[in-house]
């Protein structure tokens, strides 16, 4: 189910929101979390299992890191978890190219079943990370209750296609929040927003881009290719901003606050820029939990 269909639209939000303000709050977020998963058991009901596992890994480990904090049993603790999410990542996104190659250089044929991908499973061990990283350095406590721990990896907005929302700045929305009629209008402008741009341009570039990339390259004039060119990044720009407009918009609907995803990045004057501002939770989750850690590690071995 994506954000601009009809069934979304005209059936899932509008239920959604009319079952979510109707209900007292102690049922607020059991009511999102039933239409999240459901929302998820759209695409493909057999991977909400994957979902379920990882996170139920994910809060035990968070529970682990947070009882044996300041002990090496929560280094262990983090480092045994992280590696559960990153290889059940590998085993369903990587695993089949890299046994390709494998076999490509050395000639060895290896048999190999593909599993299929499920949904959004980037999303969801990226902040399955962000969850533990954070627990770890006591920057939010651990959830002892699973089903807020799933709540978080699963609100709907951001389930399949981000942004990376970091657990510590949301942590405190998961226990209580409360929705505005200036939050919740600012809301659905920027849903708005989101669905003009991935409705109106997105989906038009998209067609029309092709026509001058995917044909015979050999003649193709210069000034052909630029505005090919040109037409594209327009397309994925229209396309992943959108998607992260409605993503905002509809957490604003539900009392959460996301983090701004684009910030016209082509406008930047360099690469550098550029990064800072494109996909901004990408580049925020790297910068954090990657980049950071190994140059601390780096610092202190050094």
């Amino acid at each position: 189910m994506v954000f601009s269909s009809f069934v979304f639209l005209f059936a899932f939000l509008p239920l959604s929101l009319l079952c979510y303000f109707a209900s007292p709050d102690r049922m607020k977020n059991a009511i999102l979390l039933m239409f999240s998963l459901f929302f998820y058991a759209w695409g493909e009901p057999l991977w909400i299992v994957i979902l379920l596992f990882n996170v139920f890994a994910g809060w035990i480990g968070g529970r682990l890191i947070e009882r044996y904090r300041g002990l090496p049993a929560a280094r262990t603790a983090l480092v045994l978890s992280v590696a559960c999410q990153v290889l059940l990542l590998f085993h369903f996104k990587y695993l089949g190219f890299a046994l390709q190659s494998f076999s490509s250089l050395t000639g060895i044929p290896i048999a190999y079943i593909d599993p299929g991908l499920p949904i959004g499973i980037s999303f969801f061990t990226f902040h399955l990370i962000s969850y533990l990283a954070d627990v770890y350095r006591a920057e939010a406590p651990a959830l002892r209750s699973y089903s807020k721990l799933l709540l978080y990896i699963s609100m709907f907005p951001q389930l399949v296609a981000g942004p990376i929302i970091r657990y510590a700045d949301v942590q405190e929305r998961l226990h209580a929040r409360t929705v505005t009629l200036s939050g919740f209008s600012y809301g659905i402008g920027r849903f708005a927003v989101g669905l003009g741009k991935k409705v109106i341009f997105a989906n038009a570039l998209g067609e029309i881009s092709p026509l001058f990339l995917d044909g015979d390259l050999r003649g193709l004039s210069v000034l052909g290719a630029w505005f090919g060119m040109l037409l594209f990044a327009l397309h994925i720009y229209f396309d992943f901003s959108g998607y992260s407009d409605m993503a905002i918009g509809l957490g604003r609907m539900f009392g959460f606050t996301f983090k701004e995803n684009f910030e016209y990045p082509y406008i930047s004057s360099s690469a550098t820029e550029f990064w800072r501002r494109w996909n901004i939770s990408v580049g925020r989750f790297f910068r954090d939990y990657v980049y950071i850690p190994l140059g601390e590690t780096a610092g202190g071995r050094g």
